[in-house]
């Protein structure tokens, strides 16, 4: 009886150990999330009950990026905050050569509107407020940000319009945490391509900089898709530099971008893409870009998001004056006037020239880092210094919590501009817009600290440098004596947001 009772026993212990073995080997199971197999085809766009491939995978050629977060469930909602911050800056007219401490307060309130359909999807992002500049000149600033994505959606493609305004007295690259950012509209950092944009600022102008983009994405089988861009954007300065008296370049570019993706494999996918830039200025000159990329990205769901694009860049130069001889006077567009006490006479004449443009991306998640690289080749507006620009664009961001209440976060970015074309100043003209030197570069470096209280309020403290640069032709250019032509700030800011819960719409 004992031994017949002691195997009973070891029967029944061995299936609860069975059961719990296999329970453990179950919930270890929904962890991993199965490699999505390459004979599966995608879910239609509109299909019920499967997530749109769109926002999991979307084409490496258009505008959206995967999401590295984890996916929070879809909400209508509004919500509004309010935001303050005190500031402490060195040269903070932002000057060549400028120095002394200021201090620069900000109110500022943000509402954030999302609201979902069944096919239609609305995000609307606001920032607005004032800034008070603690030094003589410049006084109260006023600061307004809008950002704007209306989508739409069908069995197998999607329409997005977006829209990013703003209006501010500084550029918007490199801008530091909690004083002027940008909210973007979702363009996942193709700016440098679309425009509306600056890449360093100089002084404290008020500009107004809006960029507006159409974009859609068809699905053409379970392994292709089409993706179509158009883009307008603009930069008008509202004044001159109060230091330097320098006449800022406004500009208008046109932009427009076409690709065909193909799904390689679980993680891989390629690109063919044309794209289209059309600059005009307000110093009249004007031309147009022409760029054929192949892409190539790798993405792991949720962790890793890599890109690579490369290609030629043909650009079209229309009326550029250059020098010519006393014969070509009679010329139509010929002009005749005293340079540094010579005669001179200018014709225009259009040019062809052969580049390169190219695009790299690195995103990854770590299990506490999010680590955020982009870098950028294209020709740009040339920030108001320049008629046009070749641009090198880098730029590095991490985040990561470091407890419960407690978060870092850093960025570093950097741009080199090189003037598309000469100095195109009339022999006419005794005051030549933009900045009479070849190549500027701007760089900053930043890092800051959160903090949480509660639900609704946030605290942050962060510190900035920014540097900005031109190359020695500018001094070159100027009137004899001293000359700087290096423009650093430090800036450290304290800040608190109020941000109560979000009201539900649905």
């Amino acid at each position: 009886m004992r031994l017949r009772h002691s195997i009973w026993s070891m029967m029944v212990l061995l299936v609860a150990l069975s059961a719990a073995r296999a329970q453990d080997s179950s919930a270890q199971s929904t962890d991993v999330t199965p490699a999505p197999s390459a004979q599966q085809p995608a879910p239609a766009f509109g299909q019920e009950n499967a997530p749109a491939p769109v926002s999991e995978n979307p084409p490496i050629s258009g505008l959206d990026l995967p999401n590295l977060e984890p996916h929070a469930a879809p909400l209508s909602y509004l919500q509004a905050g309010a935001h303050v911050s005190e500031s402490v800056a060195s040269n903070i007219q932002n000057a060549l050569g400028g120095a002394g401490v200021h201090t620069i307060s900000r109110a500022m309130g943000s509402l954030e509107l999302q609201r979902l359909w069944s096919h239609y999807d609305l995000s609307l992002d606001y920032l607005g407020g004032i800034g008070y500049f603690n030094v003589a000149g410049i006084g109260l600033k006023q600061v307004e940000e809008l950002g704007l994505t209306q989508k739409i959606t069908w069995k197998r493609g999607e329409l997005s319009v977006r829209d990013a305004f703003s209006y501010q007295p500084e550029g918007t690259f490199g801008s530091g945490y909690g004083s002027v950012g940008t909210t973007g509209a979702g363009l996942a950092g193709q700016s440098a391509f679309f425009g509306g944009t600056g890449l360093g600022a100089l002084g404290q102008v008020p500009r107004i900089m809006n960029l507006s983009v159409v974009d859609v994405v068809e699905s053409l089988t379970p392994k292709s898709s089409i993706t179509a861009a158009a883009g307008y954007g603009f930069v008008h300065f509202l004044g001159n530099d109060p230091g330097t008296g320098t006449a800022f370049i406004g500009s208008n570019q046109v932009s427009a971008q076409v690709g065909y993706n193909r799904l390689l494999g679980p993680h891989d996918q390629g690109a063919l893409v044309y794209g289209y830039q059309g600059f005009d200025f307000s110093t009249g000159l004007n031309f147009h870009s022409h760029v054929i990329q192949v892409m190539w990205g790798h993405r792991i769901s949720g962790r890793m998001d890599f890109m690579i694009a490369v290609g030629p860049q043909f650009t079209q130069i229309n009326n550029l004056l250059l020098p010519a001889s006393i014969s070509d006077l009679g010329n139509p567009g010929c002009v005749f006037g005293i340079v540094n006490g010579l005669p001179e006479v200018e014709c225009p004449t259009n040019d062809f020239r052969i580049g390169a443009a190219g695009r790299a991306l690195l995103r990854y998640r770590f299990p506490k880092v999010v680590l955020d690289m982009t870098y950028d080749h294209y020709l740009t507006s040339g920030s108001g210094f320049f008629a046009g620009a070749e641009s090198d664009i880098a730029m590095l961001r991490a985040s990561r919590p470091i407890n419960r209440i407690w978060s870092a976060s850093t960025d570093i970015g950097y741009s080199r501009n090189s003037r598309a074309l000469p100095l195109n100043c009339p022999a006419t003209t005794t005051n030549c817009p933009g900045v009479s030197a070849n190549v500027y570069q701007y760089g900053f470096a930043g890092a800051s600290l959160h903090r949480n209280f509660g639900r609704t309020l946030h605290a942050y403290a962060s510190y900035q440098f920014d540097y900005l640069v031109f190359d020695d032709s500018y001094c070159l250019a100027t009137v004899p004596g001293p000359c700087s032509r290096i423009s650093r700030v430090n800036i450290g800011t304290i800040g608190l947001d109020w941000i109560p819960r979000p009201v539900r719409l649905d």
